[in-house]
């Protein structure tokens, strides 16, 4: 078979697991540059490569000039997108046995929390935005403040604020619940106070004043960019560093960090006031924990325990 068409049939395989598109898009990534390597290193159009000459000598040499170009983490990401579709084309008959055992596998980095430096960062961090410190043509305060409570309070992926929509808060006061798909399009439900309610009410009312022509329908995006459409990531991870600039913090962020430092500190708070292992790696959204602890489901009455002993909701109380 050619290799063309072993993807093809690798990612209809896959369809019963419904992965995110950001996921399938990695994935068709992986695929098709280590594959514009292999027609160089085997001098054959790709429309010809036969999954019979993925052996491992070849794959071997095509991850090594891969790797000469690439962080470790793309490397790792590489390797483990060519595992599974090896392990497919050898369930499926098409090889003997996957060839990726020839080629070593980059060492899974130590996951370092990277929350904001300093006591006083987050909350700093939420006035300056409340008060309009971000420079932009088109300020928007309540959509600002808004972005960084989500990933403050509630500890939420640049995706994850990108899926919610108007729906995603359920409940009533005093069980008020954020429901999120996360990643590996993994539910979660996590357990938020009115005050952000009454932040996101705030900036959709502030929606409705910027575009009084707009319908807008409770499955609708809820963050949107300042032209009204759904918000991009680049556009989020923007919107947040230069939050950082307009309050004169961002050399207390971790390099790299951005969007994801504010979901870093929210579960550094969370473990600092006395949540438990269990009831993070439930909030957060995590399929395990990095000290290979065994999933245990928190309560829902746990969790809206430790959720609410979040002292930045106590700087989100005194924005309105």
């Amino acid at each position: 078979m050619k290799v063309s068409e072993a993807q093809q049939a690798f990612f209809a395989a896959r369809r019963p697991r419904k992965d995110s598109p950001h996921t399938t898009d990695a994935y068709r990534r992986d695929l098709a540059g280590i594959t514009t390597l292999l027609v160089s290193e085997l001098g054959r159009p790709a429309e010809d490569l036969e999954v019979a000459e993925l052996t491992g000598q070849a794959l071997r040499s095509v991850f090594g000039v891969f790797a000469d170009g690439h962080a470790k983490s793309s490397v790792l990401r590489a390797w483990s997108t060519w595992n599974q579709f090896l392990t497919f084309c050898v369930a499926d008959g098409l090889l003997a046995g996957n060839p990726m055992g020839a080629v070593a596998r980059p060492r899974t980095p130590a996951l370092t929390p990277k929350p904001l430096r300093g006591e006083e960062t987050p909350e700093q961090l939420l006035s300056a935005a409340a008060a309009g410190s971000r420079k932009a043509r088109d300020p928007w305060p309540e959509r600002d403040v808004l972005v960084i409570a989500l990933g403050l309070v509630a500890g939420l992926r640049a995706a994850e604020m990108r899926a919610l929509t108007p729906r995603s808060l359920v409940g009533r006061a005093g069980e008020l619940r954020l429901h999120v798909k996360g990643k590996g399009s993994r539910d979660r439900s996590i357990p938020v106070q009115q005050v952000l309610a009454e932040l996101i009410e705030r900036y959709r009312e502030s929606c409705r004043v910027r575009f009084p022509s707009v319908r807008f329908s409770p499955g609708s995006p809820l963050l949107l960019d300042r032209s009204g459409e759904p918000i991009g990531r680049g556009a989020l991870e923007y919107l947040v560093k230069s939050c950082y600039r307009g309050a004169g913090l961002h050399d207390r962020v971790p390099a790299g960090a951005n969007l994801h430092a504010l979901r870093h500190t929210f579960a550094t708070r969370l473990a600092e006031d006395g949540a438990t292992a269990s009831e993070i790696m439930a909030l957060l959204g995590h399929a395990s924990l990095a000290t290979s602890q065994n999933y245990i489901e928190a309560t829902g009455r746990e969790q809206r325990a430790a959720a609410a002993s979040n002292r930045t909701y106590r700087a989100l109380d005194g924005l309105g």
